[in-house]
């Protein structure tokens, strides 16, 4: 073996032990946010027939917006449709831990809340879930981020996102914007 191949098999030999360092820290980094942050994939496939989405008790239109359960939890649910988002509206507590359920009947549709990690996309058949805690009070423009149609640059929401103090639901549990 001459020289210069030493030479090159060194440099290839450092390169190698490079990207081994940069895969192994991308594993580490992948296996903290999954263990200790919880921070996992969507798994709960949840089915809703969009056809008939707006009859099923869930996404009926009296049972959409923000509720508290009987049992504390906040759950807010929307339907996200061709051009709109039903409620246009929803008011959350900062704060606290709140689940976002939406469905859509007609085609595929995009959630992002500005300024959250509140982002997923919403598939007709299938209900998306997201678990979220809001940190900071104020209105947080929700728009559709997936390509829906040509009113798509229309289809936008808010989420209020008022202090605990603030947070006033009715004798059912529900919150709304409406003042």
């Amino acid at each position: 073996m001459h020289a210069s191949e030493r030479e090159i098999l060194g440099q290839e030999l450092r390169w190698a032990a490079v990207v081994a360092g940069i895969v192994g820290v991308v594993m580490v980094a992948i296996l903290y946010a999954g263990l200790a942050l919880r921070t996992n994939p969507p798994s709960n496939l949840e089915t809703v027939d969009p056809k008939t989405l707006h009859l099923t008790a869930e996404f009926s239109e009296p049972n959409l917006g923000t509720r508290v359960e009987p049992n504390g939890q906040v759950t807010t649910r929307m339907v996200t449709a061709q051009f709109a988002f039903v409620p246009r509206c929803v008011v959350v507590p900062a704060n606290r831990p709140v689940t976002l359920r939406f469905a859509t009947p007609d085609v595929i549709h995009g959630i992002l809340v500005t300024g959250t990690n509140v982002n997923t996309m919403v598939i007709p058949g299938f209900v998306s879930q997201v678990h979220t805690v809001f940190t900071r009070s104020g209105q947080l423009l929700m728009p559709c981020h997936e390509y829906c149609g040509l009113g798509h640059s229309q289809m936008w929401a808010t989420v209020n996102v008022v202090p605990e103090s603030e947070f006033k639901p009715d004798a059912d549990g529900r919150a709304s914007c409406a003042p």
